[in-house]
Formats: C-alpha cells, structure tokens, sequence
C-alpha cells in the first residue's frame, strides 16, 4: 500500500530545533510535512519554510490549536491525505522512526499508532518524573474506565484521515493527546502501540519543564478523560 502521508508539527519557538526534526524526516514515505506555528516570536516558521515544510499559522495559542490548524491545512490539499502523522518540533521523538509508527496501519491492522516511549528506549532524564507519573495515572484510569491497555499519551502517532475526521476532535490545549485515545476507545476503533525512541528535547518543556505547566497540564489530561467516560 502506498498511502498519501502528511506529517502535522505544532511548534512554538523551536527555532533551535525544527531543521533537525525536518531533516530527519523520510521524505521517501511522507507527501507533505505541516508546521504548524503557535504564534513563535523567533525564526521557527523561517526556518521551516526554508526547509521544504509547508507553514501555517495559528495565533491562538494551545497544543491542540496548533494540531487543529495542520489538520485542516492538510485536509485541502489534493488528494487529502490517508494518514496524518504527529509528532513534537523540539527533536525529543525521533522522526526517522515514522515508518514503524505507520506499519500498523499500512498492514491493514489499526486506525491509531501511538508510538510509547515507555515501550521503546529512552535517553536518561528525556521523560521527566511528572511525566512518568502522569502517564501511569492516566493509564491506569484509561484501563479502569474504558477498558483499555495504553502504556503512554505520547505525541509520535499515527491516524487513518477518515478516522482522524470522524473523532471530531476539540481540545485546544493539554488535553489533544488523551482527547484522541478516549474517543478511539469509546469508538471500537483499532489502537496499537509501538515502541519508539525518546531524547532530552531541545530547549525547556512549556509543559513539564515548569511547575504550573505540570499542574495545569495534569488537572486537563484528567478532566479529559473523566469527562469522555461520562458522556
């Protein structure tokens, strides 16, 4: 099977660390790579559009904003895509690894691919303690409440357009990532898991790198997954 791909790259302030992430891309595999640029006030969008990556903007800020502009930018083109993958700018994922994250769905066995990086090798102090434990806890609820086995909330996936479509996503911040598995849980929707590599990104976290970002970050993924349970 030889799928149309686009690759969505929400990014803030990742000058530093975006032609990295471009360069590492399989373009063999990819048709087009979006990077969505979360209103960055250094040379990010510069650096992208000198790379080959298509740039649209989206002033609004939040994780998902930025995910729901690449989205809508990559469905116009023609022919839409057949996957869209997602992964970080700041070079923590490694994006030579996308063909491992879309094997699944090319070999016709799932709708969603999260790439876990508690499955896969990490570098030392890549995942963050907060981080650990947050993804222990939303696990564990995610289990408790809909019956489902996840080892990671992690941003390297992979998704069927249609599917990705049909999941009508909303968050426009923390909860985008843990939005997108409850709702394929709730949907009966094929979801796999694949380990992938982890590095110390480039620059500080605006999520786990502070403690506000952690705590609010947190307080989000749990109301997400609570509120999806009950609806």
């Amino acid at each position: 099977m030889n799928a149309v791909v686009d690759v969505v790259i929400p990014a803030l302030d990742e000058e530093r660390s975006i032609g990295r992430v471009l360069a590492d891309i399989p373009r063999t595999v990819v048709r087009q790579v979006i990077v969505a640029d979360n209103g960055s006030t250094d040379g990010t969008a510069r650096v992208a559009a000198s790379l080959g990556a298509m740039v649209v903007t989206e002033p609004r800020r939040g994780y998902g904003s930025a995910c729901l502009a690449g989205i809508r930018r990559s469905a116009s083109l023609d022919p839409p895509p057949e996957i869209v993958v997602f992964l970080d700018a700041d070079y923590s994922d490694h994006p030579d690894q996308i063909g491992r994250v879309l094997e699944p769905i090319i070999a016709g066995r799932a709708d969603l691919v999260i790439g876990s990086r508690v499955l896969g090798t990490r570098e030392p102090g890549a995942l963050l303690p907060q981080a650990r434990f947050g993804n222990l806890v939303a696990a564990a609820l995610i289990r408790l409440l809909y019956r489902v086995r996840i080892t990671d909330l992690g941003p390297f996936r992979a998704i069927r357009a249609d599917v990705l479509e049909a999941l009508d996503m909303a968050d426009r911040d923390y909860g985008w990532t843990v939005e997108m598995q409850v709702k394929a849980a709730r949907a009966g929707l094929r979801v796999e898991e694949v380990p992938v590599s982890y590095r110390r990104r480039i620059g500080q976290s605006k999520i786990t790198g502070t403690l506000a970002g952690s705590v609010a970050a947190g307080w989000k993924i749990l109301a997400t997954i609570f509120r999806y349970a009950r609806s």
